[in-house]
C-alpha cells in the first residue's frame, strides 16, 4: 500500500535544479520534492505521496494522523524494511528453500500450490 503521509519540513534545499525538503515522518526522515508546494517553509507540515509534497497541513492534523498511522502499524508498512515486507516475514527467520516448514513437500511446493 502506498499512503499519503503527513510530515514536518526540517530543511529545504535543491537537488539537480529541483527544490527539495528533508521531511520528518514521525521519526523517519526522507527527501521530498517541493515542486507542487514551492512556498512550503521549514517547520510547516505537508501531505507527501510517492516523494512529492502535495498539500500543506496544520500541525495538529498532521500529529493526529501520524499517531493513528503508528497505532495501526501503517508507518512501519510504509517505511519499514522493504526486504522484510517483500519476504512477508516481519522479521521472523524464513525456512530454507525446499524445507518442510509451511506444508511443503520437500520440492519447494506448498499445499496451496498443489491444489
Amino acid at each position: 500500500m502506498c499512503l499519503a503521509v503527513p510530515g514536518k519540513v526540517v530543511e529545504i534545499g535543491e537537488r539537480d535544479g529541483t527544490r527539495t525538503a528533508t521531511v520528518d515522518f514521525g521519526g523517519v526522515v526522507k527527501e521530498v520534492c517541493l515542486e507542487y508546494l514551492p512556498d512550503l517553509r521549514v517547520g510547516e507540515y505537508a501531505i507527501v505521496h510517492v516523494g512529492f509534497a502535495l498539500q500543506r497541513l496544520d500541525e495538529e492534523s498532521a500529529r493526529r494522523t501520524l499517531a493513528l498511522f503508528e497505532e495501526l502499524g501503517m508507518l512501519q508498512e510504509e517505511f519499514g524494511d522493504p526486504w522484510e515486507a517483500a519476504a512477508g516475514t516481519d522479521g521472523a527467520p524464513s525456512s530454507p528453500a525446499g524445507g518442510e516448514a509451511g506444508g511443503g513437500d520437500g520440492n519447494g511446493t506448498t499445499e496451496e500450490a498443489r491444489q
